[in-house]
């Protein structure tokens, strides 16, 4: 067993604080008969809808599509600029102003009908016809754009003074869309063939069934969706970021890495199906991104290639309160306060406070608790964030 987790029967958890019913919610996704055990738990988990955040699900013969979630492939993005401290002014509110104009942000927001065809852009065909569902517009008009929530972008400082961009999104609409209508498809085979489940979001789709392959298409064209999705926005700021200081940027480091997706992969000498719900992949020498909470730190990474873990990390900090319960027990002073000395969207506060970083774990704690899955290679501190609300 890993030196840093504890063995809770069916369940191998990395999290040394964590809700009882987060457990319990992982234990029901275990005990599906084709999921692998243990099922690996990241320290950064929390209870999710059907199954925890922060779950690496191995399974043999069978997905489980909501296990993937409605935001396929969202993921993080980061670039050194190759900038450091000294090559910026005294504010950066004007950045923000060209970042917040030129990234659109939030529930059904996008760029308009923009003259891009994704489906050039993303090399797999999906299963789903996207412009007899109306999707390819929605594709379209958000490419290269953040969702709401927590999905950000970011201007940070690592230790050695450099300045990178970071950014947090998936596959916004589209993937949703899709998303939904296989979580659907798949609880309606669970009630064709009479099938009880411990929750009906654990509805899962067989391997060799005509619903099964339709997902897997589905799921990587959206996945790579996202991660282009990424890459574009990361053009737009680094534009921007050129424009606001007078000089052409060179970056020298570019990283773009998925947290909700699902991949065939080859573990304990057998082809998995590796579902990765609030999770990356961190094989031996991979470099991934595990962004804290808004107003704290965040870290550049390489994976140790644990097998213990299916080569896989946390996500980010995690929630140790929900949305309703963070609005509820926080403040805006205080919000206003852990935000000191940063850019970010002051006059959206109110609107922000289940995002306060008191709502999230302790970010030091989790990477202490993961030191056996990756290698923290730099250390990065906020001074602009930017959320959509």
């Amino acid at each position: 067993m890993s030196p840093t987790a504890t063995a809770h029967g069916t369940v191998l958890s990395w999290a040394s604080t964590i809700e009882p019913d987060a457990l319990a919610q992982a234990a029901r996704t275990a005990s599906m008969p084709f999921v692998v055990t243990p099922l690996a738990l990241m320290p950064d988990a929390h209870v999710g809808k059907g199954s925890t955040v922060g779950s690496v699900i191995a399974t043999e013969g069978a997905i489980i599509p909501a296990a993937v979630g409605v935001d396929i492939g969202c993921g993080m993005a980061a670039v050194d600029t190759g900038l450091t401290s000294h090559d910026l002014p005294d504010t950066l509110t004007g950045l923000h102003g060209r970042i917040s104009g030129s990234v659109p942000a939030g529930v059904g927001k996008g760029h308009g009908d923009q003259d891009v065809d994704v489906l050039r852009v993303v090399t797999r065909q999906p299963a789903t016809d996207l412009a007899q569902r109306g999707l390819d517009r929605t594709a379209r008009e958000q490419y290269g754009s953040l969702g709401s929530g927590n999905h950000f972008v970011e201007v940070c400082l690592d230790e050695r003074d450099h300045v990178w961009v970071v950014l947090h999104s998936g596959s916004r609409g589209v993937g949703n869309k899709l998303a939904a209508a296989h979580i659907k498809a798949a609880q309606g085979l669970m009630k064709q063939w009479f099938i009880s489940l411990p929750d009906p979001d654990l509805a899962y789709l067989p391997q060799g069934t005509a619903q099964f392959t339709a997902y897997v298409r589905d799921l990587l064209w959206a996945q790579e969706y996202a991660a282009a999705n990424r890459a574009r926005m990361l053009r737009i700021v680094l534009d921007e970021f050129a424009a606001f200081l007078g000089r052409a940027l060179e970056p020298v480091e570019e990283i773009n890495c998925h947290h909700n997706f699902t991949q065939q992969e080859h573990h304990r000498g057998r082809d998995l199906w590796i579902t990765r719900k609030g999770a990356i992949r961190a094989d031996a020498g991979r470099l991934g991104i595990i962004p804290g909470s808004m107003g704290t730190r965040s870290y550049i990474v390489e994976g140790l290639g644990s097998p213990a873990s299916y080569e896989s990390c946390s996500h980010g900090a995690g929630r140790r309160m929900s949305r309703s319960a963070a609005t509820k027990a926080l403040s805006v002073e205080s919000l206003r306060s852990a935000m000191e000395g940063r850019t970010w969207n002051a006059g959206d506060a109110a609107r922000l406070v289940d995002e306060h970083p008191a709502a999230y774990k302790d970010i030091d704690e989790v990477m202490d608790d993961q030191r056996d899955l990756v290698r923290p290679l730099h250390t990065l501190s906020q001074i602009l964030n930017y959320k959509g609300v």
